[in-house]
């Protein structure tokens, strides 16, 4: 299975309490990692010559392509955690915007914006190169100005007819012209307190299993990514449960170190509902 991821790679200075660490990130960063371990993978990002070769060597490494588009410079975050689910960020470099467009075709695109750098015409362009698009919210309600960052509304009208899309709960409201049931999946996630997923329009509520996280960066895009890959071969509970499990693994262990026996186990502690109130296995 070949699987595109485009968005920024970021440099991320993570800040806990006194310490700082710099680190490779972005959403396609983690989305990949997630799904190399299915798939053949690519990444189609913008940095600038200031972007650490040994990082890009690492993904290569994993056997995930990086194709590069030059930019003056990188697009940098600072992440300031107060505790493992509550962070403030701050938007100190960009790069280019993502105008590219693979002349590739791939059973799964998922476009992974983080500072705004995917325009809808190049998500519209997208739509002809595979039969599953997919996408998150959360980089094109991002204002790309240098600083806190702030969430602007948009006409989300471009990401109709898309087979997946994932939002924070908080994100939704952002999305004007977009409901439920314009996309296949509508994931819309609340960290470790109950989601809400539709499938077609039809509201379906998911309790993830409990765990204790030290930074949940990364979360919703391993989410996606994960999600979108089960949903290829499994039906639409089993994929949810299963991309919540495999989630919290991520998160528990900062490392996709585990064996798809012990998500199918934690799954099955994942619990779905219609929002009805109707158990669902």
């Amino acid at each position: 299975m070949k699987c595109l991821l485009v968005g920024y790679l970021t440099a991320d200075i993570i800040a806990k309490g006194s310490t700082n660490e710099r680190r490779i990130g972005g959403g396609a960063y983690y989305s990949a990692l997630a799904l190399a371990k299915f798939c053949e993978v690519e990444i189609l990002t913008s940095v600038g010559r200031d972007f650490p070769g040994e990082w890009l060597d690492g993904l290569r490494e994993r056997g995930i392509k990086v194709k590069a588009i030059p930019s003056e410079k990188s697009t940098t975050y600072e992440l300031r955690y107060s505790d493992g689910n509550t962070r403030t960020l701050r938007l100190l470099g960009r790069a280019e915007p993502i105008t590219e467009v693979s002349p590739n075709r791939y059973d799964i695109v998922v476009l992974n914006p983080v500072a705004n750098e995917i325009p809808p015409e190049t998500v519209e362009a997208f739509k002809e190169r595979t039969d599953f698009l997919v996408a998150d919210v959360q980089g094109f309600i991002r204002a790309p100005q240098i600083g806190e960052v702030k969430l602007i509304s948009i006409d989300a009208s471009f990401l109709k007819g898309i087979k997946v899309l994932h939002a924070d709960i908080s994100e939704i409201p952002y999305l004007k012209s977009l409901q439920p049931k314009d996309v296949e999946v509508l994931l819309a996630s609340n960290g470790p307190e109950p989601g809400r997923a539709y499938l077609r329009g039809k509201e379906y509520i998911y309790r993830p299993a409990k765990f204790d996280v030290e930074e949940s960066t990364g979360a919703g895009d391993v989410f996606l990514a994960s999600f979108s890959y089960f949903y290829k071969s499994c039906p639409f509970i089993q994929a949810l449960k299963r991309a919540n499990a495999f989630t919290g693994l991520f998160l528990e262990r900062r490392s996709f170190d585990f064996s798809m026996e012990e998500v199918d186990e934690l799954a099955r502690r994942v619990k779905v509902e219609k929002s009805e109130g109707v158990s669902q296995h």
